[in-house]
């Protein structure tokens, strides 16, 4: 497995290296101990305690969620199908405050995101199902919650299909603007 950095601070890819033959494949799409090692945190990857897992049909969108607090860390990856998904950075102090970027995630070649505390996380499905699992490293507290529209005109997100079916929850999300307005630096 290789670990890739990305544009974002602190946002990584993890990438398995699958071994195929004429039977299919195997490939580790895990391994805490290289999980530590890359990040410099003993047992980083012992703290991921839930497992969640969406399926949505093409053109859905589910997002753009965060989590006030202490944020929450997650490992994200598309079991079935494919996502176009996306990152902003929320960290007052980062040098990539505000940037966002998109990742394609999907069950051909395994890629898995590593987002710590502090970014906005949401996705499209591609395809005409997508299953995506959460790795999470701390139980979900609704009280929280964050959110800012999928297609706040500020973020400028430019999603690869038209809109699907969208939640209640995310229909009435908040704007980049006030969201902005509650973030504090944490020095």
């Amino acid at each position: 497995m290789r670990i890739e950095r990305t544009e974002l601070a602190d946002v990584v890819v993890l990438v398995p290296e699958p071994f195929r033959d004429e039977r299919g494949l195997f490939t580790r799409t895990f391994d805490a101990n290289e999980f530590d090692a890359h990040l410099g945190i003993e047992g980083a990857a012992a703290r991921f305690v839930q497992d969640s897992q969406s399926r949505s049909v093409r053109g859905v969108i589910r997002g753009m969620h965060g989590r006030g607090g202490r944020g929450e860390a997650k490992l994200v990856r598309c079991a079935h199908g494919a996502v176009y998904d996306v990152l902003v950075d929320i960290r007052p102090d980062s040098p990539t405050f505000g940037a966002r970027q998109g990742f394609r995630l999907d069950d051909a070649d395994f890629h898995h995101l590593y987002v710590p505390p502090g970014f906005l996380h949401g996705f499209q499905a591609l395809t005409e199902v997508a299953d995506v699992c959460y790795r999470i490293d701390r139980p979900h507290d609704p009280t929280e919650d964050l959110g800012v529209a999928y297609d706040d005109p500020e973020l400028a997100i430019d999603w690869p299909l038209p809109v699907g079916p969208v939640s209640a929850r995310d229909a009435r999300a908040g704007s980049w603007a006030t969201l902005l307005a509650t973030l504090t630096p944490t020095h």
